[in-house]
């Protein structure tokens, strides 16, 4: 076909929306929230501060955050015919699919007008924050055949998950840790899944199904999931050492096999985010001792530095964070669902913007067949 316009495999680089949720410049590492920089947001504010943030556009005030911390504990408990939902389904299915399947039914508990009423869209916004964890922790039990665990109302946000799972409260730094990596992974930009949520959203779907598309989105292996492979892969370099790993990363790359954890379609430096979890990992092995495999990551950046790091290719936030969830006793196949219940603020405040001036999302595309064809009667095919 004559003028047709260029085709941009994956959409890469073109501007879907404007936004003021997150900026993020991956030639230099800069991540902000709201205008906010990562790196003071993770050292200075909780989940929940972050969360309102993303949501309303300003950090709160104290008062301000205990409003919205007490709603958020108001809407930590589930509808016990979602819980029945849940034990329905199969037991050895993956957590992601329960969470999406979940966040959907959630839609039909609570019915409203989320295109006019404004007070609804934050109400849900709230609740699914609030919903999800207790969503993950609960299908985690039930797979195991266990007693549900209710939410700790006096628990924060972070530590009521880990509460939930096991039935331990959880030290002090390993809440404060566990905090920081949901705020680290609360928003990235115009990634698959938020894509993927403020489509939905602009065909004016309500909130829940446009959370359960982002779900769904995440769910595959080239966007959520890459912090479980980072494990298996580690712990497939038997030589760990320095020699031994570098040694290991040169046969792979020699392959040109993928080395998972390294570098980003955004990033041309390490992931801002990797620097910080890296941090909390070392302040979680001083509380609760070393892992051997952390050695082999610090071996196999340090070769990978070397061997390709003049390519832009670095560590990502996924090749720390499941060693630190490994480490905080999480299950691996619960890292993803962690993703989501971290990204489900991000994913809410450009839902929000997108319904402040919503038009449905309806891209082009180039015709590579062919047109005007003549039909044949079926008796005429050969």
């Amino acid at each position: 076909m004559t003028n047709s316009p260029e085709y941009i495999p994956g959409l890469a680089g073109v501007p879907a929306a404007r936004t003021s949720v997150c900026y993020l410049d991956g030639e230099i590492g800069k991540l902000q929230y709201r205008g906010y920089p990562i790196e003071a947001l993770s050292e200075h504010c909780t989940f929940e501060e972050v969360s309102y943030l993303l949501l309303y556009g300003a950090l709160p005030t104290r008062d301000e955050l205990k409003g919205f911390e007490d709603a958020l504990k108001n809407e930590r408990a589930v509808d016990a015919p979602l819980f029945a939902l849940l034990r329905t389904l199969p037991t050895d299915g993956h957590p992601m699919d329960a969470l999406m399947a979940s966040v959907a039914a959630l839609g039909m508990f609570y019915p409203g007008d989320h295109v006019t009423d404004r007070d609804y869209r934050f109400s849900t916004a709230i609740r699914l924050i609030a919903k999800m964890p207790t969503i993950v922790a609960a299908w985690h039990r039930i797979r195991r055949g266990e007693e549900l665990i209710s939410p700790k109302r006096e628990l924060s946000h972070a530590a009521n998950f880990l509460y939930m799972l096991e039935g331990n409260v959880p030290s002090k730094t390993a809440e404060r840790v566990f905090d920081v990596a949901l705020t680290l992974h609360a928003e990235h930009s115009m990634n698959a899944s938020t894509f993927s949520g403020r489509v939905t959203g602009s065909t004016l779907a309500n909130p829940h199904a446009a959370i359960a598309a982002a779900v769904g989105t995440l769910s595959g292996s080239l966007h959520g999931g890459a912090n479980e492979r980072v494990l298996v892969m580690l712990r497939e370099i038997e030589d760990g050492s320095v020699e031994g790993t570098r040694r290991w990363a040169e046969d792979r790359l020699s392959r040109k096999e993928k080395i998972m954890g390294f570098g980003h379609r955004e990033y041309k430096v390490k992931d801002p985010r990797a620097v910080i979890l890296q941090k909390l990992a070392v302040s979680l092995f001083e509380e609760m001792g070393p892992t051997p495999i952390y050695d082999t990551a610090l071996a196999l950046e340090s070769a990978m530095e070397d061997l390709v790091g003049a390519k832009g290719i670095y560590p990502n936030v996924d090749f720390y964070s499941g060693i630190v969830y490994e480490r905080l006793g999480i299950p691996v196949d619960l890292f993803t669902p962690i993703f989501a219940i971290s990204r489900v603020s991000g994913w809410l405040a450009h839902l929000l913007e997108q319904l402040e001036d919503n038009r449905i999302f309806r891209p082009n595309q180039i015709w590579t067949g062919e047109a005007d064809r003549a039909l044949v009667p079926i008796d005429q095919r050969g």
